[in-house]
Order: structure tokens, then C-alpha cells, then sequence
């Protein structure tokens, strides 16, 4: 089994999101598809919605696509998880001949500052999501690019409140998320 591996924060998912899973599913030949929220990133010490309303929003969006799973392990460890962790138990658990593992440009740069790089380099090929203005030159992996035209990140949409960017079928849930956390 061929799958593609795409872990974040969610908070909350936005179209960006939902654009590069799209992308991903049309352009690399993968079986499967998992999203995999963080319970809280490696690098980060906070997050706004918890991680069962990002878990919940996401199984929305993606409820009619029967390649991508949503996948709770890292929320079920209810602490920092790294993606070493995940591949790690992605191989245990299923039959993997190929993992693409789909991280954002803004990744790139500090990819060998991740647990277990060198490791992880090795069992997975690195797909990077472009963005405008990000510099995609690295010393560390050779990845397959996705062309991504839409600038949309969560911090941002968090910032300024923008729910344009929240994808249709989840404005209305997300709104009222949003007023209660």
C-alpha cells in the first residue's frame, strides 16, 4: 500500500488544507491519505481549538472522500508527538510499502532539527507544499513539489478572523467553535 502522510496543527482546518489534500490525492499515486491532527506541535505550546473539535472539523471535511483517514494517534497520546513517532507507528500498524510524507515550505528549512531526521529520512520521501516568498533550496532532502496557488494559513486566519478561508461546509460549525473556546 502506497500512502501519503499529512500531519499538522489544523486549528482550524482551512481551504489550504483542503487544496493541498486534493492536490496530493491527484497528483501522487497513493491508496490512502491520512491527516493527522497533532494533540500539540513539537514546536508550538498552545493551540486554540482543542484537539477533538480540530479531529471532528477535519472528519467533516473529508466525510465524502473514502482515500483520506483521519487519524487520531497523535491526539490519543495526549501530549507532543513527533512525526518520527507516527511513521514509526503507521509502519507497525499497516502494510506500507511507500510513505509520502506532505509538509508545508515553511518546514523545509528546519527540517533537519526534527526528531530523528536522519531516521525518518529514510523511511519516507518528503513532498513539499509550496507557498509565495518561502525559500525551497535545503541541504537535506530532495523532495517532490506541490504547486499550491492559494495563501492561507491558520495563523493568519486566526490573527484577523477571516472565515473566507474556512472551506464551505465547515464555516457555520467553526463560527460557533470559535465563539466557545
Amino acid at each position: 500500500m502506497d500512502i501519503a502522510v499529512f500531519g499538522g496543527s489544523f486549528d482550524p482546518p482551512h481551504i489550504g488544507h483542503e487544496q493541498i489534500v486534493n492536490l496530493a490525492l491527484q497528483e501522487l499515486k497513493v491508496d490512502k491519505l491520512f491527516m493527522i491532527p497533532t494533540f500539540l506541535n513539537p514546536f508550538k505550546d498552545s493551540f486554540h481549538l482543542s484537539p477533538n473539535k480540530r479531529f471532528e472539523l477535519l472528519q467533516e471535511l473529508f466525510k465524502e472522500n473514502k482515500k483520506v483517514e483521519i487519524c487520531d494517534y497523535e491526539i490519543l497520546q495526549n501530549k507532543k508527538t513527533t512525526t518520527f513517532e507516527t511513521i514509526s507507528f503507521l509502519k507497525n500498524n499497516y502494510k506500507i510499502d511507500t510513505i509520502y510524507l506532505i509538509i508545508g515550505a515553511d518546514n523545509l528549512k528546519n527540517i533537519h532539527l526534527w526528531y530523528n531526521f536522519l531516521e525518518l529520512r529514510e523511511l519516507v520521501s518528503f513532498v513539499v507544499v509550496t507557498r509565495d516568498g518561502i525559500e525551497l533550496t535545503n541541504d537535506y532532502v530532495k523532495p517532490t513539489y506541490l504547486q499550491l496557488d492559494i495563501d492561507a494559513s491558520s495563523t493568519v486566519l486566526r490573527k484577523n478572523m477571516n472565515f473566507d478561508l474556512i472551506p464551505e461546509n465547515l464555516k457555520k460549525k467553526v463560527k460557533k467553535i470559535w465563539k466557545q473556546e
